[in-house]
């Protein structure tokens, strides 16, 4: 029986630092884009959902069909997620009149739900596994979950507990350090931490967005969506081209 492990390559991107800072530029970028279309343009909610979703579907079977990692399919598509969860949580939270708490408890229940429905039917739910089209179509479907849970999770902590988007931001921001810190100086589940990451990080670019485009009055800094949006767009791009990201090594062991 051969037990030596082998490795190839999954379709998502190694997990670096500038993995990080391109996901929160992302997350921030959900948060400007969705309102830009929801509000600017006021079109609501349900349009804006609608519209993103359109995206988000047409993104995820791109990437499915691609045979290998592409940055810039890949982002798109995160973006799309983040895009479309702006929308839809802010569609529930408010059209819908189910609260930000209650958007929220819905959504983290989904999330627990994709990720348990996973893990039982491939039996992990680690994203070095992400491979094929059935791990790609639970990996996005989980991402999508995880980042309008964090949309609400963002807007509940900013409005209803009244910290603001500056102390959203700082909550948010201090629990993304204690993840780190669990990764560095514990024997955590890489797994656990990485879904934990990856799901503060939506909340921090919700609370982030919010105050780079929201009112004076209402704590923010009055800056105009679409500029903001373009602005985040040129810093993804840049991260991408500068700093090339390589395809995350797929392990497995051979019976």
């Amino acid at each position: 029986m051969n037990n030596t492990t082998e490795h190839s390559l999954s379709k998502v991107p190694e997990l670096t630092l500038i993995f990080w800072i391109i996901k929160i530029a992302a997350t921030t970028l959900g948060e400007t884009g969705g309102d830009a279309v929801s509000m600017s343009m006021n079109l609501g909610y349900l349009v804006g959902t609608v519209i993103f979703a359109v995206i988000f579907f047409i993104a995820v079977a791109a990437q499915i069909r691609a045979k290998k990692f592409h940055p810039f399919l890949y982002w798109t598509t995160i973006i799309a997620t983040t895009t479309v969860g702006t929308t839809l949580a802010d569609y529930a939270d408010r059209s819908l009149g189910i609260g930000y708490a209650g958007g929220a408890s819905v959504l983290l229940v989904l999330l627990l739900a994709s990720l348990a429905i996973w893990y039982r039917t491939l039996g992990s739910v680690a994203v070095d596994t992400v491979a094929s089209p059935k791990e790609e179509m639970f990996y996005w479907l989980t991402i999508m979950f995880s980042q309008t849970l964090g949309t609400a999770l963002g807007d509940w902590t900013a409005d209803t507990a009244g910290l603001g988007y500056e102390g959203g931001a700082f909550v948010f921001g201090i629990l993304l350090l204690a993840v780190v810190a669990a990764y560095q100086w514990t024997k955590v589940s890489r797994t656990v931490l990485f879904w934990a990451a990856f799901i503060l990080t939506r909340p921090l670019g919700a609370v982030v967005g919010d105050f780079l485009d929201k009112p004076l009055n209402a704590g923010g800094l009055a800056l105009s969506r679409y500029s903001a949006s373009a602005a985040l767009i040129v810093l993804i791009v840049a991260c991408i081209l500068i700093f090339p990201q390589r395809a995350l090594k797929k392990f497995r062991t051979p019976g």
